[in-house]
């Protein structure tokens, strides 16, 4: 009987631990599709703005406030903003990734085997 409660609990353990690693990876998976569209929207916008006039205004919404500028005093600001996003989304998926061996790694080590994903 004892051991059935221990086996039982640990069960739960397991289960509970799978959960967590599930969700996790979730988030990040959220996180980088939020990245991506992100990155894919400041790569239209500069196609957009390169070959017009850098003298030509366009407007560029700072903290929710619609500013007017130059394309030349917008460009630069949206390359810097693109490059950073390709970083980020780059951690994103390395911890992704990171995640993924991790959860692997657990299961094979405490033989957990999935019945329904």
């Amino acid at each position: 009987m004892a051991q059935q409660q221990v086996s039982a609990k640990k069960q739960q353990e397991l289960q509970q631990q799978y959960t967590t690693y599930k969700s996790n990876l979730q988030q990040l998976a959220e996180k980088v599709g939020n990245v991506e569209q992100e990155t894919e929207e400041h790569k239209l916008v500069l196609e957009t703005l390169t070959p017009l006039p850098k003298d030509r205004k366009c407007f560029r919404m700072i903290n929710g406030v619609l500013v007017e500028r130059t394309v030349k005093d917008v460009l630069p600001a949206l390359q810097t903003n693109a490059d950073g996003l390709k970083k980020v989304l780059d951690e994103l998926v390395k911890q992704y990734k990171r995640q993924e061996v991790e959860m692997e790694t657990w299961k094979k080590k405490n033989n957990v085997q999935v019945v329904q994903q």
